[in-house]
C-alpha cells in the first residue's frame, strides 16, 4: 500500500483504518417527533377533488459531545383541496453520527448533505406509513438532492456577503 493511503493492512490481511484516518459512524437513528392530523375526517373520505400537496424540509445539526452530532431532518407535508385540509404531517427524523478526524471544512458538507442523504430513505418510509395509517394513499416523497440545496445555500450566503448583507464569518445553515 502507498504511504499516503489512510488504510493499512493488518496482520490477518484485513484493512484497518489508521489512528488519524477520518472515521464516520451512524450510531443511532430514530423518530424524534411525529404528528399526523386528519382534521376533516370522516368527511374527507367523500371528497373527490385532487389535493394540492405541499412538502417542505429543513435540517438541524446539534452537537451532543466531542465528535458526536445529532442531525435532524424535519419534513412538513400537507394536502389541501377546495373542500379543506385533508392531512397535515410533521416529522422530525434524527440520526446520531460519530465523527473522528474529519477536517473542519468537511463537517458542514457531511452534516448538511451526507447525513440527511443517509436518513432520508427511512424518513420517507415513516411519512408513507403515517399517511397510509391516516387513511390516505401513502405519500411517497421524491428524492431530495441535498448537495444541490447545500450549494445553493452557499451561493446565496456568498452573494449576501458580497452585497454586505451578511457579516463575514457568519454561516448559513
Amino acid at each position: 500500500m502507498a504511504a499516503s493511503d489512510p488504510v493499512s493492512t493488518g496482520a490477518n490481511g484485513s484493512a484497518e483504518p489508521t489512528a488519524d484516518a477520518p472515521q464516520v459512524a451512524a450510531l443511532a437513528q430514530y423518530v424524534k417527533d411525529l404528528s399526523v392530523e386528519n382534521p376533516s375526517a370522516p368527511q374527507v373520505f367523500q371528497w373527490n377533488e385532487q389535493p394540492q400537496l405541499d412538502v417542505q424540509f429543513n435540517i438541524a445539526v446539534n452537537k451532543i459531545a466531542d465528535d458526536v452530532h445529532e442531525v435532524v431532518l424535519k419534513i412538513d407535508a400537507s394536502a389541501r383541496s377546495a373542500s379543506g385540509v385533508q392531512f397535515v404531517l410533521d416529522l422530525s427524523y434524527a440520526g446520531i453520527f460519530g465523527l473522528r478526524n474529519i477536517p473542519e471544512d468537511q463537517l458542514a458538507p457531511f452534516m448538511l448533505v451526507e447525513a440527511p442523504r443517509l436518513l432520508f430513505p427511512f424518513a420517507r418510509q415513516v411519512v408513507a406509513a403515517a399517511t397510509q395509517d391516516a387513511g390516505f394513499p401513502p405519500l411517497m416523497l421524491d428524492p431530495i438532492d441535498f448537495a444541490s440545496v447545500y450549494l445553493s445555500q452557499l451561493e446565496t450566503a456568498q452573494a449576501m456577503a458580497d452585497a454586505g448583507e451578511l457579516p463575514q464569518g457568519d454561516t448559513v445553515q
